[in-house]
């Protein structure tokens, strides 16, 4: 099939044509320099020949919502949208100079960075999802990267809201990262289908190919199809790769809705328990709230951070200060001496001298000690599980517990002979203990990325196995 060339480049009043980025079905993106601010940018340009009242309000959608979510630090900023002179519309938009997609196909991607990228994008449509906004286009193509390394996610030509989704048709979707039921035309988009889309763009990172791709076999369209909607997912196939993030790129792309993570949000702490397991600095999660929400954030996270108590020596401090007004007039006044203020001053006295020296002592003796309480405090907040029970029937070994108090949030990881499950609710978990003859599990309770305390290991023995 024969590429077309790309479109006249518009002239915009304000800008500078330099060059081609790229052409698609829809619009051709160029670049140009913007005169005031001096900057290049990427400019989206709709082809004159398609141009119709339906794209039109589709490009004007794809303008408010990129502008409505662009703040975000892994959505790619819009600047302004208008119409070209000869009648298309256009959008100014950051340039990023390279594309995931152009990477993970020539190299491979480190495995760190694709978790890092992971949770970054997955944030960024968690951000989408709570505004009320499906993608319906997230694959390895729409992640850019910004002059400072940090992906981004761009293109949202056909996005839509949720409940337009569950009623439009599918437009220009892209195979080999769409959920099956995508697929089947059955809906054009959901939360499930984005985390399928989520899973499959992660896997593609980490393989150098998309999830159902046959390196040297049949690619085209129904072949795909055939094999997203029946085919097993085959591994990634990199030996750094862990069990429990293959097992989490399975569930994100089961083929039952249901069965995969509930939204973005639990997709990006299913790939944090990764980053917790390898020892990798946990990339944090970027998710917009409502002011009531962030200020009702804020007071849960300083009852759970592991952190020096700084607010509760602040207010220990003003307290001990107010105290010391109320008890000595004068106190006021030898602050001033003893910080030069000007006004009347005199020599401190060994007396006033001895008295600073014991309030700093105090204030670091309770400093260090409110620190202690807060650290066993916050690892006491999370739950912890008492008994783990373990059962056999044939090589099916299941493992049971009593929830000891989860909250919204919260979740179980359950280690088995070493590798952790990607994190659930349920109170039990399944597995086929295959040759072995022994199954040995303990079960941990995850909140906000930060682990507690695990659980005695509880030990199955296998009859009739191997």
């Amino acid at each position: 099939m024969t590429r077309r060339l790309p479109s006249t480049p518009p002239t915009l009043p304000g800008f500078e044509f330099i060059r081609v980025l790229g052409s698609g079905g829809f619009a051709d993106v160029f670049l140009y320099e913007q005169n005031m601010p001096r900057r290049l940018v990427a400019v989206k340009v709709l082809l004159a020949g398609v141009v119709n009242d339906d794209l039109r309000q589709m490009f004007q959608a794809e303008a408010n919502l990129m502008a409505q979510l662009s703040s975000h630090p892994s959505i790619l900023t819009v600047y302004q949208a208008s119409v070209a002179a000869d009648g298309r519309p256009y959008l100014v938009m950051e340039y990023c100079s390279a594309s995931i997609g152009q990477r993970y196909r020539a190299v491979q991607l480190p495995l760190g960075e694709v978790l890092s990228i992971g949770v970054r994008i997955a944030s960024a449509i968690e951000t989408a999802h709570r505004s009320g906004v499906l993608h319906r286009d997230i694959k390895p193509s729409n992640i850019l990267t910004t002059a400072y390394g940090h992906p981004v996610l761009s293109d949202f030509g056909i996005a839509a809201t949720l409940g337009q989704a569950e009623t439009t048709d599918p437009v220009g979707l892209s195979i080999p990262w769409s959920a099956p039921e995508v697929l089947r035309d059955e809906i054009s988009g959901t939360v499930a289908s984005e985390v399928w889309s989520l899973g499959a763009t992660v896997y593609s990172l980490l393989a150098g190919r998309s999830p159902f791709e046959v390196i040297g076999g049949d690619n085209q369209a129904q072949a795909l199809i055939t094999r997203i909607s029946k085919g097993k997912l085959p591994p990634t196939g990199r030996v750094d790769v862990p069990a429990s993030l293959e097992s989490v790129l399975a569930r994100a792309m089961s083929k039952q809705p249901k069965a995969r993570q509930s939204g973005a949000l639990e997709f990006i702490r299913d790939l944090q328990a990764v980053e917790e397991e390898l020892g990798l600095p946990q990339t944090p999660i970027e998710v917009a709230m409502d002011d009531w929400a962030l200020a009702t954030a804020v007071d849960l996270d300083e009852r759970t951070r592991v952190s020096p108590a700084r607010p509760t020596a602040d207010l220990a401090r003003r307290r001990r200060r107010a105290a010391a007004q109320r008890s000595t007039p004068s106190s006021r006044t030898g602050l001033a001496e003893t910080t030069g203020s000007r006004g009347r001053s005199a020599p401190p006295t060994a007396g006033r001298l001895a008295w600073g020296i014991s309030i700093v002592a105090v204030l670091l003796l309770g400093l260090v000690g409110a620190g202690v309480v807060t650290v066993i405090q916050n690892t006491r907040s999370i739950p912890v599980v008492t008994e783990v029970r373990g059962s056999a029937v044939g090589a099916e070994v299941t493992f049971e517990w009593v929830d000891p108090g989860l909250e919204s949030g919260d979740a179980y990881i359950v280690r088995v002979d070493g590798d952790a499950s990607p994190m659930q609710r349920e109170t039990s978990y399944s597995i086929d203990a295959g040759e072995r003859d022994r199954v040995c599990a303990s079960v941990t309770v995850t909140r906000d990325g930060k682990s507690g305390a695990p659980s005695t290991e509880r030990c199955v023995e296998v009859e009739g196995v191997g």
